[in-house]
C-alpha cells in the first residue's frame, strides 16, 4: 500500500503521522479538499504536510483547472463576485469555479441564490468554509462559516482555536461553540476525553494552553462532554449546532 485518500474531514498533521508509522517508508496519504458542489478543490501530500509542520490544516493548492479566491465574510448572498479578495493571511469565505462546479440546486432556487455567484462568465460555488492563503498559494482551512464564533471582540475560527487545544494528551477533540446571541457570544470550548483519560478535568493545563496564542486567549470556559454529538454516517463531523445548544444549557 503506497497511497491513501483521506476526504470528508480535516486530516490533522498528528493522525497523518500515526497512519504513516502503520505503512512503508513509500507510503504517501492524500488529503483533498472540496464539497459535493465542488470536488476536488486543492489537494496536498502527507510530505508536504509533515515538512511545514506549521499550527492549523493547509488542505494544499488549487487542482489544475480550479480557481479559488478567498472573499471577505458576508451572511447574505451577493449575485456576483465584486472583484474582492482578503489579502494573504487573512481569513474569508472560500469560492470556487472550475468545470468541476456544479451550476445550481434541482429545483431549489433559494439554495442556489445563497451559494451560487458570478465569476467573470462562470458559475463559482461559495464554499461556506472559512480559510486563508499564505505566501505560497496554499489554502489553509479554518472551520464553516456557519460556526464562527461572533464574540463581543471579534470573531474566533474554530480549527485554528481547536487545534491549540487537540494538542494535549489526554484530548480526544475539541469543539468551540458560541453561546447567547451572534456579537456577543461567550466562546465555550467543548471537550472529549481520550477513553484512557475520562476521569481527568485538565482545565487549568487546557487554559493554560489557549492563554500562549492570541486566538484562543479569550477562551475562559470549558466543558467536558462524554460524546460528542456525530454525523450518524461516520464519526468525523461534529453536529456543532446540537452541541452549542448542550453548552447552553450547562450555562444556565
Amino acid at each position: 500500500l503506497t497511497r491513501v485518500i483521506s476526504a470528508g474531514a480535516p486530516v490533522t498533521p498528528a493522525v497523518q503521522r500515526r497512519f504513516l508509522a502503520l505503512l512503508g517508508p513509500e507510503a504517501e496519504i492524500h488529503s483533498p479538499y472540496g464539497a459535493t458542489e465542488a470536488l476536488p478543490v486543492t489537494s496536498i501530500g502527507s510530505r508536504e504536510v509533515l515538512a511545514n509542520p506549521e499550527p492549523g490544516i493547509c488542505v494544499g493548492r488549487a487542482v489544475p483547472g480550479v480557481d479559488l479566491a478567498v472573499v471577505p465574510i458576508v451572511d447574505d448572498a451577493p449575485a456576483s463576485m465584486d472583484g474582492s479578495s482578503v489579502p494573504p493571511g487573512e481569513v474569508g469565505e472560500i469560492v470556487v469555479r472550475g468545470p468541476n462546479v456544479t451550476s445550481s440546486y434541482a429545483e431549489d432556487p433559494t439554495a442556489t441564490a445563497a451559494a451560487k455567484v458570478r465569476w467573470d462568465e462562470a458559475v463559482a460555488h461559495r464554499m461556506g468554509d472559512l480559510g486563508y492563503l499564505d505566501p505560497g498559494g496554499r489554502l489553509w482551512f479554518c472551520g464553516r462559516k456557519a460556526h464562527r464564533v461572533l464574540t463581543a471582540a471579534g470573531p474566533l475560527f474554530t480549527v485554528p482555536c481547536e487545534q491549540v487545544f487537540n494538542a494535549h494528551p489526554a484530548v480526544f477533540r475539541t469543539a468551540l461553540v458560541g453561546v447567547g446571541p451572534p456579537g456577543a457570544q461567550e466562546p465555550v470550548l467543548c471537550v472529549e476525553l481520550e477513553r484512557t483519560a475520562r476521569r481527568q478535568r485538565p482545565t487549568a493545563e487546557l487554559l493554560a494552553l489557549g492563554a500562549r496564542h492570541e486566538r484562543t486567549a479569550a477562551i475562559r470556559t470549558v466543558l467536558y462532554h462524554r460524546g460528542f454529538p456525530v454525523d450518524i454516517r461516520h464519526n468525523a463531523k461534529i453536529d456543532r449546532v446540537a452541541l452549542a445548544r448542550w453548552a447552553a444549557r450547562r450555562r444556565r
